[in-house]
């Protein structure tokens, strides 16, 4: 395969399994720079060799976490088993990187409300979805207005991480504004569509077969964004949904104006979600639902930071008493 080609290979093949964008991007950027590392070398001409030195200079010389290491790995599977069709064997002995398992970061409901209470307009409706629906950054900004459904009071994700479909709750406390920023963005598409725009793009190959829904009201984002950009195969003017970037500004500078000294993220509102229905009694199992969480496993690593403990543990020292105490040394 040409090396011309073989981009192209890795995009073909990413889209024939249905792998997310974000994914295949990821993918394509370690096979870049493994072939960099390598001299340009073709990945045809490299073998297990050349994985296994690259992964051990990810672990060595850059010093990157193991969760990289292992995203890198499973990049160069993708390229050797699916693009080039020829497997890896073993790899022999080569450095992992180390490994942390962390607590995630939780704020306490003051914190949030301080956090919150410091966005306007839709990052306020966006943060609201992140942490009172549980919804990770890009699964908010990727809704549709179908997937609202405000009489039932559900959010409908789809597809959701790993291809999966899930419902998921929709805070009474967001419903009002919520309504009023779509009744604002719908007047605005009616009058787009009314000049011949209007347009989304749509998933897999919805455009092929509905050419109008592109412009059908129920397709567009829950979260536009301001501007439209021309797309490069129909020359037709389109619009995105808000950039996850615009988000994490607005959310980093209401967490340093809210004095909020946790390295709290957008993120962090997510697992603050899941903390709080636990220590509201909620199900683990309800929460992994809520969460998509294949694994309930996953889930509980939220039980690490429940206020309680996992088993309301007391600690000893809190049975002493009133212990006097000498100022001597």
């Amino acid at each position: 395969m040409p090396k011309s080609l073989l981009l192209q290979a890795i995009r073909d093949n990413a889209r024939y399994r249905h792998l997310s964008p974000r994914t295949e991007r990821v993918y394509r950027d370690w096979i870049k720079r493994f072939v960099g590392h390598h001299g340009l070398r073709h990945p045809r001409d490299m073998g297990e060799a050349e994985v296994a030195a690259y992964l051990t200079h990810l672990a060595t010389t850059r010093r990157v976490s193991a969760a990289t290491q292992s995203q890198a790995l499973s990049a160069l599977l993708f390229l050797y088993r699916v693009v080039l069709r020829r497997p890896l064997g073993d790899l022999g002995q080569f450095t992992w990187a180390r490994g942390y398992r962390r607590v995630p970061v939780v704020l306490t409901p003051s914190e949030v409300a301080a956090l919150i209470g410091r966005l306007a307009g839709s990052t306020w409706l966006v943060a609201m979805l992140l942490y009172g629906a549980g919804l990770r950054l890009i699964e908010c900004l990727e809704l549709r207005v179908k997937d609202v459904d405000f009489e039932r009071g559900e959010i409908r994700l789809r597809p959701g991480k790993g291809n999966k479909d899930r419902i998921t709750v929709l805070p009474e406390a967001v419903k009002h504004r919520l309504r009023e920023h779509l009744a604002i963005w719908r007047e605005r598409h009616r009058a787009e569509v009314e000049r011949g725009g209007g347009r989304v793009p749509l998933p897999t190959a919805l455009a092929v077969k509905y050419p109008a829904a592109a412009k059908e009201w129920g397709w567009q984002w829950v979260f536009p964004a301001t501007r439209t950009y021309r797309d490069r195969a129909t020359g037709a003017f389109m619009r995105y949904h808000l950039h996850e970037s615009a988000v994490q500004r607005a959310v980093k500078a209401a967490v340093q104006a809210a004095g909020i000294v946790k390295r709290a993220t957008c993120h962090t509102l997510r697992h603050s979600f899941a903390t709080h229905l636990l220590e509201s009694g909620h199900d683990i199992r309800t929460v992994q639902e809520l969460l998509g969480h294949a694994d309930l496993s996953t889930t509980m690593i939220y039980t690490h930071v429940l206020n309680r403990g996992v088993v309301g543990v007391r600690s000893p020292a809190d049975t002493l008493g009133d212990v006097p105490r000498t100022d001597k040394s």
